[in-house]
Order: C-alpha cells, then structure tokens, then sequence
C-alpha cells in the first residue's frame, strides 16, 4: 500500500533534519520522503514532511511564514551565533532587563540580514559552513526578511526567553547576536523550538520514529485559494493540460468534484497553468 501525504514532526535536539527523515523512512518502510525547511542539529520542534506524492508539494510551504519560541546569552559571542561554537569574545553584562527589551523590538519589521559564517547559503557554488570549516572568510550578501514580532519573555540575566515570528529564510541565531551587538556586550543562542509554519502547529506533531497517519494531500496547500473543477477538467488537469483561467491572482489548489486534490495552477492571461500536477494512484 502506498503512503502519501503530509505529516507534521517533531524533531528532538541533537540530530540533523535529515536524520529525522531517515528514521521516518525507516517506521513508514517508504524512501520518497522530504521535507519543508530544514532546522539545525541543536533546535528542535516543528518539521513539516512529504511522504510520497505529498513531495511534490512541499515547495509550495517555503514561503510560509514561521514561529519560534527560544533562549539567548548575553556576554558571550560565538563563531556560530549559538551554543554549539567555539566562544570569540566574552564581555560584562550590565544592561537593564528594559534595554533587552528594547534591543528585541528594535528588529522587528523588515530588515537586512547578513546569513551567518555557519550556514547553507551558497557563494560562488559553495556552501558558506564548509569555507568557515576551512577557516575562509565568505559573505554572502545581506538578505531582506520581515520579523513580525520580536517579543523577550522572561528575563534572568545574562539570560533571557523570546518568541520570533517571522518570515521565512530569517536567521533567529542572528537576531539574538544582533541584540547583543545593539547592547555591545554581544549574545548567541541557546536554545531553539520552532512552533508553527504557517498553518501547521507543534502541538499536533509526532516524534520521527512514530510519525502516525499522514494528513490529506490538500492540507499542504490550506494556504492557497482552492478551485473546484468538473470531473473532466480534473481528467485534463491531471494529464498537465490547460484550464480555464480561474481569475485568482497568484497560484490556486485545483480540486476535483470529490475534493480531491488535483494539481496547482496559476493563470497565465486566457488560460491557467499548471505548476504542479499531482497523478492519480
């Protein structure tokens, strides 16, 4: 029997998100798994997943904005913004818990980011972590994001708690190393959960090694405007044939009179087009 659809993970600290899909390929018994934004070895929390034709919808979730609830350290700088690097530079603390506040708030709003040393961006076909590793100097250029909140939630200094809520692709580790840049006595992270990706929240996901039953195809694309079509249309649609122009900008689900997903599609003047198309089992 095959498996499709979406699931919602729970990733624990201490492995990558490729060792998550690994140990959800081995409780499922399937191998198309993929996933919608990876975290790093030391966060946990929220993995969105793809299992079988549900891959070919996970580029759509990238764009969704995301949540994080987590601790950062003032005083102490690392070379990869968070607790797993070597420590740089050391400094007092003597900042008032109104002056983190205000360092926080400061950031939100859209910004430049500069992606950190430790990171997958690509400069030149090459991956940023891997010159650091050769102790190279690589920058890759600042980045637009957009931080909708920036919020501290407890305080014990040099020790504090936040929750993030922005864009995707926005670096959290850098927003606490910038809290410390903005009170100079620099910072780095802690601890990381990640809580909600657009639609999909913590609360409803399940360890990797016990994924559950995965969520209907559709759910992956909850986000987008959803467009019934006739069980005709649906036959074309699913053979990657043109629609009817559904007159929504952007891209939209395309539905079969079931409810069952057939593809994504986006007009293109008098016709509508499809981006992806999902086949029928």
């Amino acid at each position: 029997m095959s498996v499709d659809g979406i699931l919602l993970v729970d990733k624990p600290p201490g492995i990558t998100s490729h060792d998550a899909i690994d140990r959800i390929r081995a409780a499922l018994g399937v191998r198309k798994v993929g996933h919608a934004g990876t975290l790093d070895p030391m966060a946990s929390g929220l993995l969105v997943v793809g299992v079988g034709r549900a891959t070919r919808l996970l580029r759509f979730l990238g764009d969704l904005d995301k949540a994080y609830e987590g601790a950062g350290r003032l005083g102490v700088e690392t070379d990869t913004l968070d607790a797993e690097g070597r420590v740089l530079r050391e400094a007092e603390v003597d900042v008032s818990g109104e002056a983190v506040r205000a360092a926080a708030a400061g950031l939100v709003g859209s910004i430049d980011q500069q992606p950190p040393a430790y990171s997958a961006v690509k400069v030149g076909g090459r991956r940023l972590y891997d010159a650091a590793r050769r102790g190279e100097r690589v920058e890759a250029a600042p980045r637009r994001v957009r931080v909708d909140a920036f919020e501290v939630t407890r305080l014990d200094l040099p020790r504090f708690d936040f929750l993030v809520v922005c864009s995707a692709g926005t670096y959290v580790r850098v927003l606490v190393a910038d809290v410390g840049s903005a009170l100079g006595c620099g910072a780095h992270l802690t601890r990381l959960v990640r809580t909600r990706i657009g639609h999909f929240h913590l609360e409803d996901a399940r360890p990797p090694d016990d994924p559950g039953e995965p969520l209907p195809l559709e759910r992956a694309v909850a986000h987008l405007p959803r467009v019934g079509v006739s069980e005709d249309e649906a036959a074309a649609a699913r053979h990657g044939r043109p629609l009817a122009p559904a007159g929504v900008a952007g891209m939209h689900a395309v539905v079969d009179p079931q409810g069952r997903l057939v593809g994504v599609y986006r007009d293109d003047g008098a016709r509508a087009r499809p981006e992806v198309v999902i086949p029928a089992l």
